[in-house]
């Protein structure tokens, strides 16, 4: 869907065109792609968020912070968001790279935003931030969240369940999907069981 590979049958289109069929700077101006892992550059803060928009304000730079719970943290390094994020973005943890990389998503304003597994390695602090980062850009966009996690994706408007050849084995909402023999239900039980675990 973001160009980064050719679908091997049947198309991808936006807007009635086939993906194939857009030059990919044109398409990866209407995708913002926030992955597992991310890749800050060793620039500043302020500078990682602003590609989303290179003309972006600072106002409008500290607006998409906000959205992604990253302000807080931000106001704490000791130049603020004048702070080099390092090599990578080494000097952040992954749960802080993450929230920059979502409030440069943010700032791009998208029509369609795809989180691939971006919730996986985080925290539960970090992940419900992102969560609820989520959620706001359902308000202005077409969020598409490739996710395992159960927390992630169990308010989405439809849930694709996925085989291990890529086909699709159900479709619905969370809690058709429950109401249901298949996959996501044993999946959903299992995630029941495993929350009366102890050690």
């Amino acid at each position: 869907m973001a160009g980064f590979w050719d679908v091997r049958s049947g198309c991808i289109s936006f807007g009635g065109t086939d993906v194939r069929d857009i030059p990919f700077e044109q398409l990866m101006e209407h995708v913002s792609y926030v992955a597992q892992d991310t890749f800050l550059f060793d620039r500043t803060i302020a500078d990682n968020i602003r590609m989303g928009m290179p003309d972006a304000t600072d106002e409008e730079v500290e607006t998409a912070a906000r959205a992604a719970g990253a302000h807080e943290f931000i106001s704490r390094l000791p130049q603020g968001y004048r702070t080099p994020a390092g090599e990578a973005g080494a000097r952040l943890s992954g749960g802080e790279r993450q929230r920059v990389s979502i409030a440069r998503a943010v700032l791009k304003q998208a029509p369609i935003v795809l989180f691939d597994e971006a919730t996986s390695a985080l925290d539960v602090e970090n992940e419900a931030h992102i969560n609820e980062c989520m959620a706001q850009l359902c308000a202005t966009s077409t969020v598409i969240v490739i996710a395992h996690k159960l927390e992630t994706i169990r308010n989405a408007d439809t849930i694709i369940v996925m085989g291990r050849d890529g086909g699709m084995l159900q479709r619905g909402t969370h809690d058709q999907l429950i109401a249901e023999p298949g996959m996501y239900r044993e999946f959903y039980e299992a995630r029941c069981r495993a929350e009366s675990w102890s050690l």
